[in-house]
C-alpha cells in the first residue's frame, strides 16, 4: 500500500473529507485519553516528525499543507528578523476554542517549528497563543541564526 500526497487527495470532483465530529473524536477525546497529562508535548513533537515526512520548500507551501490537511488558513502576521508572528483560522478552530476551554494547538506548533528549521535551515522553536475572543491562533516563532541545522 502506498502514501497518499496531499496533491494526490484531490479528484477532479469532490475532495476525501473527514467530518468535523470524526476529527474531533480522535483530536479531542482519544489523543488525550491515550497521552495523558503529556498530550501538548508528544503532539508537539508529532508535529515535528509530520514536518519531517512532509518537508516544503517555501512558507507558501506550508501555507498550502495546513489548508490541504483542514488544519485552517495560516497567514503571515508580523515578521522579523529573528522571529515571525503566523495567524490559524478556520470555522474548526472557532469551534475548537468554543467547545473545549484546554484544546491545544502544539500538533501544528510542531509542524511549523520543524518546516521553519527545515527551509532557514536554522533551530527554530513555535509557540501557540490561542486567542478566544478572535476565534483564532497566533504562533509565534523564533529562530536562531548563530545555531545552524546540519
Amino acid at each position: 500500500m502506498s502514501e497518499i500526497t496531499t496533491s494526490e487527495q484531490k479528484t477532479e470532483s469532490e475532495p476525501m473529507a473527514v467530518t468535523a465530529f470524526g476529527y474531533e473524536l480522535i483530536r479531542e477525546i482519544l489523543l488525550p485519553e491515550l497521552l495523558g497529562k503529556d498530550t501538548p508535548e508528544i503532539l508537539y513533537w508529532a508535529g515535528k516528525r509530520l514536518a519531517r515526512k512532509y518537508p516544503l520548500s517555501t512558507l507558501d507551501e506550508t501555507f498550502r499543507f495546513f489548508q490541504d490537511a483542514g488544519w485552517g488558513a495560516l497567514t503571515i502576521k508580523e515578521e522579523s528578523r529573528r522571529e515571525m508572528m503566523l495567524e490559524l483560522s478556520s470555522e474548526l478552530i472557532s469551534s475548537r476554542l468554543k467547545n473545549n476551554p484546554n484544546t491545544t494547538f502544539q500538533l501544528e506548533a510542531g509542524f511549523i517549528a520543524q518546516q521553519m528549521e527545515q527551509q532557514k535551515k536554522v533551530t527554530a522553536e513555535a509557540f501557540e497563543h490561542p486567542n478566544k475572543k478572535s476565534s483564532k491562533i497566533l504562533f509565534t516563532v523564533k529562530w536562531d541564526k548563530s545555531d545552524p541545522i546540519v
